[in-house]
């Protein structure tokens, strides 16, 4: 099996090669954190409550983001999930790969791939508790319009 691999590879090609991959991770990581972001604004903007916004890549393979938040009827649950589809589509021209719950509205998911969004009722996010179970992800703060990172109104 060694004879197949005894081409004299150059060491410089490597670590480009190497170098560009990290760079390409960055560069999904932050469009991962900016569409995220966007999640959480559009969610803001519909008055939904208690939103949390998780940075799993370290620990999970599933997403880069989780973005959690309430909703406090199922109507508004729906409606924050409508307002975060449009926004997410207009700014990053991406649908979600899939959506559940929206028929019933307790509990919609919505999986952009690299960012997962939980919309939840108060009783369902009290029971399944989901920052508990991902407490040993790093929690990010979102801007507020104190901190200047809000659209102006």
């Amino acid at each position: 099996m060694a004879d197949y691999f005894q081409g004299d590879f150059p060491i410089q090609s490597v670590s480009l090669t190497k170098s560009a991959v990290t760079s390409a991770q960055a560069e999904n990581e932050e469009a991962s954190r900016k569409i995220a972001l966007t999640v959480a604004e559009a969610a803001s903007d519909r008055k939904a409550g208690d939103i949390l916004l998780l940075r799993v890549a370290d620990v999970s393979y599933l997403a880069d983001y989780f973005v959690m938040m309430t909703g406090y009827s199922r109507v508004q649950v729906r409606a924050i999930a409508e307002a975060i589809e449009e926004q997410v589509e207009s700014e990053w021209q991406r649908r979600p790969l899939r959506t559940a719950g929206k028929a019933e509205g307790s509990w919609v998911l919505q999986d952009y791939g690299e960012v997962i969004v939980h919309i939840m009722m108060p009783r369902e996010r009290e029971f399944y508790n989901l920052e508990a179970f991902w407490s040993h992800a790093e929690r990010l703060e979102l801007p507020t319009s104190d901190d200047g990172g809000s659209k102006p109104t």
